[in-house]
């Protein structure tokens, strides 16, 4: 591996924002495709319930227009949400087209699903509930197949190179060794930070990654606090939780208590197909009330055949645990889910610094607002990812930085490693029981006192370590913890997924973006 490289377009990440970007992108030049793992390793290879779209009779944009703005609180950006709705449809019938394979009624017709806070059908899915796996393999064929695109596996990236106010690419560490990549355009599409809290569905790449590189580099944020947790995960130690599909809420399935009461219908008109954040907060409420570690999924009234029909995946997760689901409840609890907030962009996935661009979970288009409707996230990926791929060719070629050499720092000895594991749990920990689904002040202050004295033990050891080590996720985590409850605190009310208990309620003069930019605060 040499000690630099170049390329026309480099986009960082394998799940459908990166794949898509990188594939579409290839048809103006040459790319190069970092990821973390392998190319199997991201969000949308867990995604199961699907892909929302206008394309069913009776719906329109203009549903799906009014549903996507009930769900964000207020806060979506009504210019977002119209090139969504208008410009999603096509994204799938070109996937389609791609080679996925989506179910189909009898009549050869899309097969549509329903999800919470949806007004009607309109989510594509795959296989029953294995939507994200189809949607991967699609792109990853696609990719594969183009002679344009060179992939690199197992690369971490550790920093963006801005040189005269451009990004112009970024250091990796590649097989242990520090690697510029030098680019016209970058492309980030490293997806969420699930990992920073103790539950999550966020498969273990999930640290947050260009969230802290993009800050560090003085890319602006916003809205970090708004994370979504979603209500189902499959209640076992692993890490990531197995989801249990919204789709199975919408066929049906009821949630109840310890005792089999169902709680929903007192909270919500709509019940269990309340929004996310409605439905999280009232089982997490639910298992404080009872005490309980978790409540249960019961589905059992609903027909067994056709369970396993539209939940394969779900019911052979449940089997391998011992759990029947045509004949048992499944338990479950709210995990970390998706982050609604990220590095700021506009229409075409630029940031705030030219030449960077960033799509998918990674990026704050303004779309999902406070609440992402279930089921926007891939369309939004695709529908930003074919903008992007279109403004990228018009990227000034980069002329090659002069880029300061990596520097090892003068740290202890590589011994004192066993703060990676002691912190990334204590993270995790407290980012759970003081900035999760429900949060107030006192939790908030204590969380921004104990996570600075993190980050400073952190900076004591990075250095020495960081091109081979996990501290270079550890770092990103604990960063990207500090920007959620920095931008918590910074919103003193409820909305959406921020729920505050000394703030209970709306303030109408909150109704705008939380911007974060480094320097601006305290340890920002």
């Amino acid at each position: 591996m040499p000690d630099r490289l170049k390329t026309r377009f480099l986009v960082v990440g394998s799940g459908i924002a990166g794949l898509h970007t990188a594939w579409r992108a290839s048809q103006h030049g040459d790319v190069l495709l970092l990821t973390k793992r392998s190319l199997f390793d991201s969000a949308t290879a867990y995604a199961q319930g699907g892909i929302a779209a206008a394309l069913g009779a009776g719906d329109s944009p203009t549903l799906q227009r009014r549903d996507t703005l009930a769900a964000g609180a207020a806060l979506c950006d009504a210019a977002a949400v119209e090139v969504l709705v208008e410009e999603g449809p096509a994204r799938v019938r070109e996937l389609q087209t791609a080679g996925a394979e989506f179910d189909l009624d009898p009549n050869g017709q899309l097969k549509l699903g329903r999800e919470a806070a949806h007004s009607t059908n309109r989510i594509v899915h795959a296989h029953g509930d294995q939507t994200g796996a189809e949607v991967a393999r699609t792109l990853i064929e696609r990719v594969r197949a183009s002679a344009r695109i060179r992939v690199l596996e197992r690369a971490r990236v550790l920093d963006l190179v801005v040189t005269r106010g451009a990004a112009a690419g970024v250091r990796a560490s590649i097989a242990g060794k520090a690697v510029e990549i030098i680019a016209d355009a970058t492309v980030f599409a490293m997806g969420g930070c699930g990992q920073v809290f103790r539950y999550t569905t966020n498969p273990m790449v999930a640290t947050g990654d260009g969230y802290a590189i993009a800050h560090r580099a003085g890319v602006t944020l916003a809205d970090m606090e708004f994370v979504q947790f979603h209500p189902t995960a499959l209640d076992t130690p692993e890490n990531p939780l197995a989801l249990i599909s919204e789709a199975v809420r919408g066929e049906g399935a009821i949630l109840v208590n310890e005792k089999g009461v169902r709680f929903m219908v007192k909270e919500h008109r709509d019940a269990e197909l309340a929004p996310r954040d409605v439905v999280s907060r009232a089982i997490d409420a639910e298992m404080k009330r009872t005490g309980d570690d978790f409540v249960v999924l019961d589905m059992t009234h609903l027909q067994g055949d056709f369970l396993v029909d539209r939940f394969p995946n779900i019911h052979k997760r449940c089997m391998e645990l011992g759990i029947d689901m045509r004949r048992q409840p499944i338990p479950v609890v709210p995990a970390a889910h998706y982050s609604c907030g990220g590095i700021v962009v506009d229409d075409r996935g630029r940031t705030t610094v030219r030449n960077l661009y960033a799509i998918g979970e990674v990026a704050m288009t303004g779309l999902h607002g406070a609440c992402r409707l279930a089921s926007n996230s891939l369309l939004e990926a695709m529908v930003f990812a074919a903008r992007a791929a279109e403004d990228v060719r018009h990227a000034e070629v980069a002329r090659p930085a002069q880029v300061a050499p990596w520097y090892s720092g003068e740290a202890g000895s590589s011994d004192e490693v066993v703060v990676v594991s002691h912190n990334w749990d204590e993270i995790r920990r407290l980012m759970w029981n003081y900035v999760g689904i429900v949060r107030s002040d006192r939790r908030l202050e204590r969380a921004a006192r104990r996570i600075q004295l993190i980050r400073d033990e952190i900076r004591d050891y990075y250095w020495n370590v960081a091109i081979t080590g996990d501290l270079v996720e550890l770092r990103n985590i604990a960063l990207c913890a500090h920007l959620i409850i920095e931008c918590a605190r910074r919103r003193p009310e409820s909305r959406g997924l921020h729920y505050n208990l000394d703030h209970p309620d709306h303030d109408g003069r909150l109704a705008r973006d939380t911007i974060v930019v480094r320097g601006d605060g305290p340890g920002i």
